[in-house]
């Protein structure tokens, strides 16, 4: 039985055509796996699976994950970020490093959907979950004018690859990648190069980050696209950008109404627990 395999074009541009070719043969590909992103078993012959790239200065490290939790991609991290992932990749399923040739020297990059593997992460009361990343749309005013808005929160610590401390390192990551500090809520945000938010059809589709090859590539995924009000969509059209805010776990939690969702992010920026980017729309 052939295993279900995805190798992103990405993916393959890095590695070769031949080595994806192994890849999709069976070679070098294990038949069960933990899932870099959810960090749950998976198997390559019972469900898709996707093959994720991470890609150091002089290394590259092949990961598998659920097609439903993450597409297959390419996700460039620091070389010592990196060093941890090689051990703790290799001992789940055998060694898929690849040499200097494979690797790709990439542009800033936040590795979201592969949050830190470490036993406090997810829900309270719920040990081994990973972190998700809960998305909450809105209209955050910036003056007078309502701006459309996403706030980031995940439900647990967010590391670094490799990092097994359970440190939450969530904020430190998108500062990594450019975004700023929130210091007044009334101000917009600069604008983030080579990021942007992806909506078609009324709906919210991901939200996109520079891929190490050039384009882009997903940082955050809906699993299936979220409907959004005419009023988010008419201002995100009307300014052609979406403002995306990250808080840590438990900052800010589901707010029913606008009003609160300003409330707790005020108060989460008193608190310095706030960053912030402009981000271009992509789609109508």
């Amino acid at each position: 039985m052939p295993r279900m395999l995805d190798v992103s074009d990405e993916v393959r541009s890095e590695i070769g055509d031949d080595e994806a070719d192994r890849l999709l043969g069976g070679a070098h590909a294990p038949d069960s796996y933990e899932c870099t992103s959810c960090r749950t078993p998976g198997d390559a012959f019972q469900e898709p699976t996707s093959t994720v790239l991470f890609v150091g200065e002089e290394t590259a490290v092949l990961a598998f994950a659920h097609a439903r939790c993450i597409p297959s991609q390419v996700v460039p991290v620091s070389e010592e970020q990196l060093a941890g992932a090689v051990r703790s990749i290799s001992q789940a399923q055998g060694d898929p490093a690849f040499g200097p040739d494979a690797a790709a020297h990439p542009q800033p990059s936040v590795p979201a959907p592969a949050p830190a593997p470490t036993p406090n992460a997810g829900r309270p009361g719920a040990p081994g979950q990973a972190a998700i990343l809960g998305i909450t749309c809105g209209l955050v005013l910036h003056g007078d004018a309502g701006h459309a808005s996403l706030v980031v929160e995940p439900t647990g610590p967010v590391g670094r690859p490799g990092n097994t401390t359970g440190e939450d390192e969530f904020l430190d990551l998108l500062q990594d990648a450019g975004f700023q500090p929130v210091l007044d809520l009334d101000k917009t945000p600069d604008q983030l190069p080579g990021w942007s938010v992806l909506v078609a059809m009324g709906k919210l589709h991901a939200i996109l980050q520079p891929a190490a090859a050039g384009g882009s590539t997903g940082w955050w995924q809906a699993h299936q696209p979220l409907q959004v009000t005419d009023a988010w969509r008419f201002a995100a059209n009307q300014l052609g950008e979406v403002t995306m805010y990250a808080v840590p776990a438990g900052t800010v939690g589901r707010q029913p109404r606008e009003d609160l969702l300003r409330q707790a992010l005020e108060r989460a920026v008193a608190l310095g627990q706030v960053v912030a980017a402009s981000l271009p729309l992509a789609g109508t």
